[in-house]
């Protein structure tokens, strides 16, 4: 069983605060297998956490988060950025294509662009795994509409803790079931759902800091867009 974070965030986020090293290092102290950075519309951080992360003992995954037009969607295995702005079915068709795997996080959270409210049931179901478990939910409510959304289609279950500083890094991880201590064994584990799904809410005054930070850092960037 290796211990996976899928969903988490580096400076290279608009939102986010901190080097790809801290979150390795992160990883590494809270005994993970294998790290995912998933940067909003950006995938250079991933690409080099991923080529550095066997320094830290860990299994690199790239990746990124895509803001869709529905929503977010996260792309593991991929190695390309995939623009931002196209629909749901492209997006999903694009990550495939560079054979990664399209993961759904907090899908029915429309305040976090979750894609549900924007497309059919149907669409959903399509996606190799659906994030059921997202540690940075105030409530359950969400996560536990999500779970029972993938019970009830038989898809992968995944877990993450939607890290936007290092600290919270495997906060929610995804447990593969797999010897293979690869990203294809880890991803074709997911895909098979050979997962279950472990980890705790994101406390409250970490959460403020996390959404404040991310605040400030928004008008900064504006400020220097701006200029």
């Amino acid at each position: 069983m290796l211990s996976v974070e899928l969903h988490a965030h580096s400076s290279l986020s608009y939102d986010a605060r901190d080097p790809i090293e801290l979150l390795l290092e992160q990883a590494e102290a809270v005994g993970l297998d294998a790290l995912a950075v998933t940067d909003h519309d950006e995938i250079d951080a991933s690409l080099q956490a991923a080529d550095i992360a066997e320094d830290y003992g860990l299994v690199g995954i790239p990746g990124m988060e895509v803001t869709s037009a529905a929503g977010h969607i996260l792309a593991l295995g991929i190695n390309e950025l995939i623009p931002a702005g196209l629909s749901y079915d492209e997006t999903l068709d694009r990550i495939r294509e560079q054979g990664g795997i399209a993961v759904i996080p907090h899908p029915f959270q429309s305040s976090r662009h979750g894609v549900a409210p924007h497309i059919t049931r149907t669409q959903l179901a399509a996606a190799d795994a659906i994030e059921v478990y997202n540690s940075r939910l105030f409530t359950g409510r969400s996560n536990r509409k999500a779970d029972r959304f993938a019970t009830a289609r038989e898809l992968p279950k995944t877990a993450g803790s939607d890290a936007h500083i290092s600290e919270m890094v495997g906060q929610a991880v995804t447990e593969v079931a797999t010897d293979d201590r690869s990203e294809s064994g880890i991803l074709d584990a997911i895909t098979d759902g050979q997962t279950s799904v472990v980890g705790s809410k994101t406390p409250w005054r970490i959460s403020f800091k996390q959404f404040g930070g991310g605040v400030t850092r928004r008008v900064r960037r504006g400020v220097f867009e701006l200029l």
